[in-house]
């Protein structure tokens, strides 16, 4: 099993595609599906299916430490990873609330890293990804894109985190909730 833990965007489908949208023109962009649209709070890749009852433990242990309870978060404004002259993917970020999916990221960081899953290997930024570059083609209206506009995508109310399955198709990802854990 693909696994990642994720607090999706719901309800925010169209904001996310209307921001995708101002990326039309872009040459070598592959937009992600609207409709899940998340923020991957943890990766946690191929894991043994016989491992879930230890690894949905260890996520509600770390949902109870961060303590953050349901709230709103605001979602807009632009980014790419890793930077502006080598893009590899484009995201929407957060505006407000940031702080509490942090907090949620770093328990559930502790937490599976004491069962065994390897650590993030780089500084955890809240975003949700929308579009990822196959190849240079767009790269300067991308750039124009991210650099003029602060688009706003919307508000959701997360109240839930879940773990999710990632099935790699031809055309594309499709993601199934294998467990949900409330705020």
């Amino acid at each position: 099993m693909r696994l990642f833990v994720s607090a999706d965007l719901d309800g925010l489908a169209s904001g996310v595609a209307a921001v995708q949208s101002l990326f039309e023109d872009a040459d070598g962009l592959r937009f992600t599906d609207p409709q899940q649209a998340h923020i991957t709070l943890k990766f946690l890749g191929d894991t043994d299916p016989d491992r879930l009852g230890e690894l949905t433990d260890a996520l509600s242990e770390a949902v109870a430490d961060a303590d953050v309870g349901p709230f709103e978060a605001e979602i807009g404004g632009l980014g790419v990873f890793p930077h502006l002259d080598y893009i590899s993917v484009v995201w929407v970020g957060v505006r407000d609330g940031g702080d509490r999916l942090t907090r949620l990221h770093e328990s559930i960081e502790n937490a599976t890293t004491a069962i065994g899953f390897d650590p993030e290997d780089h500084e955890f930024t809240p975003h949700a990804t929308i579009a990822r570059m196959d190849h240079a083609g767009g790269k300067a209206l991308v750039q124009d894109v991210v650099e003029s506009r602060d688009p706003d995508v919307g508000t959701v109310r997360f109240e839930e985190i879940r773990l999710t399955e990632s099935e790699l198709t031809d055309d594309g990802p499709v993601y199934s909730t294998v467990e949900r854990f409330p705020l």
